[in-house]
């Protein structure tokens, strides 16, 4: 991985020669300052992954460099640069925190070693925070938010489910959850201590996403100018969770159905083969069955993803869990908005319950999010929602609103509704077929795709509407 380093030294010529080692070598940002308090200063404002420091400065020494730097971010790598004869004190620099020492004079190749040592220990302290906060999350927030039949039964047979080493299916309409269902299940299962990695297959560009699975050596195409790891790799004894597998491309699904088969993938740009130990999960809104006849999906493929199936429900047959969902939302928009609302008023929940949500989750979520950007009181009121008598949900004339909201707040979601509309427009008139929606937009069928998921827009209610 490449880093930002600092290098502190009171000889320019010493600081000339490390720099110029580092940045031929490597693709790190290497800062340097003869001054160790100026040094420190920068050190306050920008965050750096290593610090070099010399021993013996005329105004603060190194070991005061490492305990100051220790103060600030106890994380952070110290490597300190010694004479021989002032070996003794870089010990005890280590017993107080450095991550090495180096002799003067030294060779290259130690310089690069011990730099490649320290960016691959920070690489491994970042995911192993990233894996304490998932731990503390799913120690204090419930994964699933529900207390209908339907969620009962999903939330047990998640639970039955976790612990197997079976690679599961989640399937359901956009927005119903699916992936805080995959998320639920790794939660829960043997390798919950292991990294949780989405693919989404289609946010990915057919072109790159093979390289992004599997990774890519250095040369092996254009671009390729250094080796990079696939999510494969990255996901190696945790769980990958393959998001819309029903858009991934013919070829892409012969590849993964070799990883699933025999565990084993290529990286781009080799011929040799590599193991992985995963967890499988995908998901998808489309009825694979009806893609396998249409030669669209392959039907091996298929039976190896659906060993077991979950499906998520629609909103609408879970409509008792609203008022408790639409708490949910406020509570995490409110701390996100700083903002002190604690109630949604009777006529708001009544206003949400009559809804139909052809977005499902996602579409109650935006509309509480809205709600609490335009609330001006403690609690939320039908009239915050801005709910047409359709039930579409409209963001009020701008003027009447500048006092309450920031000009960065109403710049995205002024944004936010010209893409809703815009979608809407394009699918009305489309009858609900994406491709050709894109083709008239200008725009690829992926980009597309993801801006409905944002602002929680299926597909088939405008086919629907067609009929």
């Amino acid at each position: 991985m490449s880093g930002s380093i600092l290098i502190i030294d009171d000889e320019k010529d010493m600081l000339a020669l490390l720099k110029r080692i580092l940045t031929e070598e490597s693709e790190h940002e290497v800062i340097t300052e003869t001054n160790p308090v100026a040094a420190l200063e920068l050190f306050k404002e920008k965050p750096f992954h290593l610090v070099i420091t010399d021993l013996k400065m005329p105004k603060m020494d190194g070991i005061k460099v490492l305990e100051t730097v220790k103060k600030i971010n106890p994380d952070i790598s110290v490597v300190i640069l010694t004479a021989f004869a002032t070996i003794d004190t870089a010990v005890e620099a280590i017993r107080k925190g450095a991550y090495d020492y180096i002799t003067k004079p030294f060779r290259r190749e130690r310089i690069l070693l011990t730099v490649e040592k320290v960016m691959n220990w920070q690489e491994m302290l970042r995911e192993n925070l990233s894996l304490r906060r998932a731990l503390a999350e799913k120690q204090v927030s419930p994964p699933m938010v529900g207390s209908a039949t339907v969620m009962k039964e999903l939330i047990e047979r998640i639970r039955q489910v976790a612990p197997t080493t079976a690679t599961v299916l989640v399937t359901g309409a956009s927005g119903t959850g699916k992936e805080l269902v995959a998320r639920a299940i790794h939660q829960h299962s043997l390798r919950a201590a292991k990294k949780f990695v989405t693919v989404n297959c289609t946010a990915i560009p057919e072109q790159v996403i093979e390289s992004e699975l599997f990774g890519h050596l250095k040369g092996s195409f254009t671009g390729a100018w250094k080796d990079k790891r696939g999510l494969v790799e990255e996901a190696n004894e945790g769980t990958l969770f393959l998001d819309e597998i029903g858009d991934l491309n013919p070829n892409m699904q012969t590849k993964l159905l070799r990883l699933l088969q025999e565990g084993e993938y290529k990286p781009v740009g080799s011929v040799n083969t590599r193991k992985a130990d995963i967890r499988f999960i995908a998901a998808t809104n489309h009825n694979l069955k009806a893609d396998i006849s249409d030669k669209k999906f392959r039907e091996d493929l298929f039976y190896r993803l659906n060993v077991i199936q979950i499906e998520t429900p629609l909103l609408k047959e879970r409509k008792h869990d609203i008022p408790l969902l639409s708490y949910h939302f406020l509570r995490k928009y409110a701390e996100a908005n700083r903002k002190d609302i604690h109630e949604i008023s009777p006529e708001a929940i009544q206003a949400l319950l009559a809804r139909d949500y052809p977005g499902n989750i996602r579409e109650l979520e935006n509309i509480i999010e809205r709600g609490v950007i335009f609330c001006r009181s403690k609690t939320l009121t039908l009239k915050d929602l801005h709910l047409d008598s359709e039930g579409e949900s409209l963001y009020p004339n701008l003027s009447e609103e500048t006092a309450a909201i920031s000009f960065k707040d109403a710049k995205e979601k002024m944004i936010g509704l010209f893409h809703r509309q815009y979608i809407m427009a394009l699918l009305r008139e489309s009858g609900g077929n994406i491709s050709k929606a894109a083709e008239t937009a200008g725009i690829q069928r992926q980009y597309l795709h993801r801006l409905m998921k944002e602002a929680g827009i299926e597909a088939d209610q405008f086919k629907q509407r067609q009929e």
